[in-house]
């Protein structure tokens, strides 16, 4: 019986996020940073391409830019106009150089050469105001994320070309407000700036975002709460996101039950009642609850699944990856780990770096081919779609790698010398995929009996195992 409870809930929340992608989802996300006139930003146009891919993967079309002049983001902006007319759901994501003149905010393209006030509002650069009016105006729901309160690297110069009048060149970007079925975010409060994070990785506003706004199942406002905890503890109080918002309704990016579509209106009763379930304890909401924190680093949501679910079904497995956080990785995982590069488990893994191993089609199947023979089953097809990138988080999130859900040279390197050891080797202790049916052509997998080691590989095994074996049938 739970088992048949198990499955028809995960076919609902199938069902749900295939709803929710019905929706019109339009976003804009630009990455501004190789400046020809001021200094250079590493890190936006990497931010970009990681929050496009956060985007398509709960079912946006992604207007996508790096490094745009004037011309090119004129271009993209009437692009995403036109195609977020009428949207349910349009988001707007900027991250580069930001300025405030005068209380207006303005984003710069890279060819931005500004000596004075008038070269700004002679449309030198973007105007966030008038811009985001005539692209997302009508759209449902509007959601905008600025990731561009770095210093004005032109307040000088239009300070000292001022001098006849008082000109208000801010140091960060000025307050906005935002309209009915809108909600603003920025990295740091107004007339702040924000850090640019690490050369080659996301800022810290960026990493944060894509860590919670398309978490299954959790509301925008409740993400962008914990996008603030996050970006607090991560500079150590230094830089705390800011936002206004004026939205009716409950949003959700990745809906995970019936009736949580995207919406713009207060709740009605008959609307509320799926999210009043979630209080329940129904076994296909704990499997839910389970499976957005079973790979996280951080005690305290393991421990909130714990008090939420004391005699849960998976108490054990929360119980042995609170263990593994406070100890450090199994002794398995240790063996599994020997002559692994130490900087496999600092390097955080992005878009960025699996496209410079050059993967082609053969080897992303080699690739889940392996991951399936370690007992993270994944289907082999040779693209890496939200499955698969759910199965390497796994499988990360198991090794002690940062968990990301894309490779870099040094985890595809452990990946391909884990698996060697583990053919040749009986002590190995990773669920074998003895619960899928072997294709024709391979011989029959090698059935195992007993415990083995709790893990993050088992519950996905498991909950995989008995989708694909129904659906086989």
């Amino acid at each position: 019986m739970r088992t048949l409870t198990i499955i028809v809930s995960l076919m609902c929340m199938a069902l749900s996020v295939s709803a929710a992608k019905a929706d019109r989802r339009v976003a804009f996300v630009v990455g501004n940073g190789a400046y020809k006139n001021v200094a250079q930003l590493p890190n936006p146009p990497i931010d970009a391409r990681a929050m496009a891919a956060t985007l398509r993967n709960v079912g946006f079309e992604v207007i996508e830019g790096s490094n745009l002049t004037r011309d090119q983001m004129t271009e993209k902006l009437l692009d995403f106009g036109r195609k977020a007319q009428g949207s349910d759901v349009a988001v707007f994501y900027y991250a580069g150089h930001g300025i405030a003149v005068g209380g207006t905010n303005y984003l710069l393209p890279v060819d931005a050469d500004i000596k004075s006030e008038m070269d700004v509002k002679l449309g030198a650069a973007i105007n966030i105001d008038l811009t985001l009016d005539q692209t997302m105006g009508d759209a449902k729901v509007k959601l905008v994320f600025l990731d561009a309160c770095r210093d004005n690297p032109f307040a000088a110069k239009i300070k000292s070309n001022s001098a006849t009048r008082s000109v208000n060149v801010g140091s960060g970007l000025a307050e906005m407000k935002s309209g009915e079925g809108t909600l603003i975010a920025f990295a740091t409060g107004p007339g702040q700036t924000a850090l640019d994070g690490q050369e080659g990785n996301n800022s810290p506003f960026t990493r944060a975002l894509i860590d919670n706004i398309t978490k299954p199942g959790v509301e925008i406002q409740q993400a962008m709460t914990s996008v603030r905890a996050q970006v607090n503890e991560e500079t150590h109080k230094g830089q705390l996101p800011w936002g206004h918002t004026n939205l009716i309704g409950a949003v959700y990016l990745n809906p995970s039950q019936p009736g949580q579509q995207v919406a713009n209106a207060a709740p009605t009763a008959s609307s509320s009642a799926p999210a009043a379930a979630t209080t329940g304890n129904s076994e296909g909401v704990e499997l839910e609850f389970w499976r957005s924190v079973k790979e996280s680093n951080k005690p305290e949501e393991l421990n909130a699944y714990l008090s939420a679910y004391p005699n849960g079904q998976f108490k054990p497995l929360a119980l042995a990856r609170l263990a593994a956080i406070q100890n450090g990785p199994s002794t398995t995982t240790r063996n599994l780990n020997a002559g692994v590069d130490p900087a496999t488990f600092t390097d955080d893994a992005t878009q960025l770096t699996e496209d410079q191993i050059g993967l082609d089609k053969g080897q992303r199947r080699d690739v889940q081919r392996r991951l399936t023979g370690l007992g993270f089953d994944t289907k082999v097809s040779g693209v890496f779609n939200d499955q698969t990138r759910s199965v390497l988080k796994r499988w990360q999130a198991a090794r002690g790698y940062p968990s990301t859900g894309f490779l870099n040279k040094l985890q595809h390197k452990a990946l391909l010398s884990e698996i060697v050891a583990s053919t040749t080797t009986a002590s190995d202790d990773s669920p074998k995929p003895a619960r899928r049916a072997a294709p024709a052509q391979s011989a029959p997998a090698p059935r195992h009996s007993g415990g083995g080691d709790a893990g993050a590989a088992f519950v996905g095994g498991v909950v995989g195992g008995m989708m694909g074996g129904m659906f086989r049938r």
